[in-house]
């Protein structure tokens, strides 16, 4: 069910994780609860926030397992004790709202060779992951985890890439080859039955509470549009036109498919 995000302050810069660019690490924050911080100052900025709020939020409404996402404010005078002038820099470009997920301690990475992932969940993921056109759930990285023997869905932050240029984002039927390459996409047999239920899940108003999370000061250094309402905006139209027009994108998933099995 849709639920308002928490906010924390950050309070312990505990280790970085050092995956990609984006350099996350695990943070303690005012509630003593542990995250997994995503900083607004790393590679991909602001964006790769807003998609990881977005995905995350969407994956939540469908039912699937994502860790709680929170806001998470970090104050200006945070990173001066950091030894490390790359963390410290880090730190610096990210005052204020980032974003955090809540961390799973004891999980482990999902590997299928070793978990079995039966028909029916493995394209409930497809299908997200063609909807968000989510490029990084791939054999190399799975960006899933298994904790408490249930798959868990994580790191959505390379989803809307289009918002990377705003080029085609008006095109509801916008090609996604990457979805080849998806590590569920041959055991993705019911995407059509998924399709009609997810379709059906996600309204135009649970949409809209979904972006309407989006902050403004994440939008404010963009020049696409003169207003944070009307990227939100746009987040939208182009969610609700693609959910509209999921046929396109279940049958290029489904030829997908046919090419590997």
């Amino acid at each position: 069910m849709y639920a308002v995000l928490r906010t924390v302050n950050v309070t312990r810069y505990v280790t970085p994780l050092r995956e990609g660019g984006s350099l996350p690490a695990i943070v303690e924050a005012d509630d003593d609860f542990l995250y997994v911080l995503k900083f607004k100052g790393a590679g991909q900025g602001s964006k790769a926030l807003i998609a990881e709020l977005i995905g995350g939020e969407i994956a939540r409404l469908l039912g699937f397992h994502v860790p709680e996402i929170v806001f998470a404010n970090l104050d200006s005078a945070f990173g001066r004790i950091e030894g490390d002038e790359e963390i410290q820099d880090l730190l610096k470009a990210s005052t204020g709202l980032n974003l955090g997920l809540h961390y799973l301690s004891g999980s482990i990475t999902f590997d299928p060779l070793a978990t079995n992932i039966d028909a029916d969940l493995a394209s409930r993921v497809v299908w997200l992951d063609s909807l968000l056109m989510n490029v990084d759930r791939t054999f190399r990285n799975t960006n899933m985890l298994v904790w408490h023997k249930e798959l868990w869905l994580i790191d959505h932050g390379a989803s809307l890439y289009f918002h990377h240029s705003w080029s085609d984002w008006e095109n509801p039927q916008r090609p996604f080859p990457k979805i080849k390459d998806h590590v569920l996409l041959s055991k993705a047999s019911r995407l059509e039955d998924i399709s009609k239920l997810f379709s059906s899940l996600l309204t135009q108003e649970k949409i809209g509470k979904i972006v309407s999370l989006i902050p403004d000061e994440w939008l404010v250094n963009e020049n696409k549009f003169d207003a944070p309402e009307e990227y939100r905006s746009a987040y939208a139209q182009f969610l609700n036109t693609r959910i509209a027009n999921s046929d396109f994108f279940v049958k290029e998933a489904e030829y997908a498919r046919e090419a590997l099995v």
